[in-house]
């Protein structure tokens, strides 16, 4: 509830003639804001305000400018709650005649989502944001404006990691980033870009995307060098593989690389060697959540990275390895070290065989990336080669006696040919 001074203030107003009223109520918010009272009380005050501001005792030319001023001081408020309980229901008082106010009630708007993400309210945040008109007849909306809007609400859906309905809105800035001109709208594009794709766990992708953002001239060098160690995570976090393999060079070789911290977790990789365990731990300590969710089954994304590579640095050193062996190497039982080889295999991340006879693995040098059909097109691509090896050189063997024949013994080969 109002206080009477409040109150008794504002039925005087709404009495007096119409010439005495913008005076009146912008006398009376200049004693309300700078006073010392309770956020509650201060609530309760400038509700009342706004309410009799938008009531039948000022028709909308009057109201317009003084609605004006009152969102102008009202953005100065420094209480998060005040602006969120006031703004909320001066929105509500808006709803029904919004085409008259729509600049004031953009603002508020604004000033409200401002006061969410100040409370760590991301969510609620968008949802303000959303209901922003952009289809605008008394602004000009341009596709600056639309993008950074939409952008602001993708960066609020991911804080509250909610990628889904982030993407929804990054489609939209893509129908109008070719009219963008800002550049920093353009870059935050990017780096939202790079986010969504990151949680999403298309680790490729996302240091790619990173990686671009790191060589942008307008981003400070600390940020950059940031951005550049995000690349490197989300490239140690990628399936292990010449896709990947790729990656890490383009990374490795890049000059600013040994100024970051994961440059030596990468650089491991990039040569092939076997992980140890402290220096994974040490690296997933600095991993966000969700690069840290387990997968179904039951290891992270980092555990199954690290496995995956360490199963390819071992086809460096090994020709052939028995499971239980590799899975020693690993870290796992030979079973879960098979199937992780079987499937690398069948992607084409790793070049082999399984005997699952004999439970050994062959490796096969380097991996091409091609996806393979199944056991039999890893056997054939090693044993047919040799077999027609094989038979070519019989065949030229056979060929060269039988030219010896003819040429020592020509009689007789005449003689053999005509049988």
């Amino acid at each position: 509830m109002a206080s009477e001074e409040v109150m008794s203030s504002l039925l005087a107003i709404e009495d007096s003639g119409a010439s005495k009223k913008a005076d009146g109520y912008n006398n009376l918010l200049s004693k309300i804001l700078p006073t010392k009272t309770s956020d509650k009380e201060l609530t309760a005050n400038l509700i009342a305000y706004v309410e009799s501001l938008l009531g039948d005792s000022l028709g909308i030319v009057a109201s317009r400018p003084l609605l004006s001023t009152f969102v102008s001081q009202f953005r100065a408020v420094p209480s998060a709650d005040v602006k969120t309980d006031v703004g909320r229901h001066l929105l509500d008082l808006l709803a029904p005649k919004v085409v008259s106010y729509e600049e004031q009630d953009t603002e508020v708007k604004y000033i409200v989502a401002d006061a969410y993400e100040e409370g760590e309210d991301f969510t609620s945040s968008a949802k303000i944001l959303q209901t922003i008109t952009l289809d605008s007849t008394q602004r000009a909306v341009t596709a600056d404006d639309r993008a950074k809007l939409w952008i602001r609400i993708v960066r609020c859906y991911l804080e509250e990691a909610d990628p889904t309905s982030a993407s929804t809105y990054l489609n939209r800035v893509k129908n109008v980033f070719y009219e963008v001109q800002d550049k920093e709208t353009k870059l935050q594009f990017q780096l939202s870009q790079a986010r969504i794709l990151d949680s999403q766990r298309q680790f490729l992708d996302a240091s790619a995307a990173y990686h671009i953002i790191s060589h942008e001239p307008i981003v400070d060098e600390e940020e950059r060098l940031r951005a550049l160690g995000e690349s490197m995570k989300c490239a140690v976090l990628a399936p292990a593989g010449p896709m990947r393999g790729r990656t890490l060079a383009r990374l490795y070789k890049d000059d600013r690389a040994s100024q970051v911290e994961e440059f030596s977790i990468l650089e491991k990789i990039f040569l092939d060697r076997l992980l140890e365990p402290t220096e994974v731990k040490s690296f997933a300590e600095k991993l966000a959540p969700h690069q840290l969710a387990k997968t179904s089954d039951g290891s992270t994304v980092l555990d199954k990275a690290v496995l995956e590579h360490n199963l390819l640095a071992a086809s460096r050193l090994y020709s052939n390895i028995g499971c239980d062996e590799l899975g020693q190497l690993l870290g796992v039982d030979g079973d879960k070290a098979e199937g992780y080889a079987a499937q690398m295999i069948e992607q084409g991340r790793l070049a082999g065989y399984i005997d699952q006879i004999d439970r050994l693995i062959f490796f096969e040098g380097e991996a091409t990336g091609g996806k393979k059909t199944g056991h039999s097109d890893a056997v054939v691509g090693r044993e047919m080669r040799k077999w027609d090896g094989n038979v070519q050189g019989l065949a030229e063997e056979v060929e060269a006696v039988a030219t010896m024949i003819q040429t020592q013994y020509p009689e007789f080969y005449a003689e053999q040919m005509v049988r």
